[in-house]
């Protein structure tokens, strides 16, 4: 809860294959040409991108190098099953540690930025 405070002020982009409209203040549904509607909006100023939740649109981001910087969050909880983030990944991808965020709740931020 403490590192998601910020989201309710900030608009949102929902990618979905099946929504067409939302009824949610500051919102844009893009359901297809996702490349293309990342890079317009990028290019409409310096504003940051978040991703959330979505492996599909992540690995296609990734594969069209559309991605300058990841924000991880690492939970006190192992897995045993589910969507790996990073696969197929065609070249290295170097990343620079920026920061790091420690919350009461046990999860850990770690900010990187993508080299070149």
């Amino acid at each position: 809860m403490e590192h998601s405070k910020w989201y309710k002020h900030v608009h949102k982009v929902v990618l979905s294959k099946t929504l067409k409209e939302a009824d949610l203040a500051s919102t844009t549904i893009i359901s297809e040409n996702l490349s293309d509607k990342i890079t317009e909006i990028k290019q409409q100023g310096d504003k940051e991108i978040l991703v959330f939740g979505s492996p599909a649109a992540t690995h296609t981001l990734i594969q069209k190098g559309l991605i300058d910087g990841y924000w991880l969050f690492v939970n006190p909880v192992i897995l045993g099953k589910g969507i790996p983030l990073f696969t197929n990944i065609k070249d290295n991808v170097k990343l620079t540690l920026v920061s790091t965020q420690p919350f009461t709740c046990g999860v850990t931020e770690l900010n990187y930025i993508v080299e070149g």
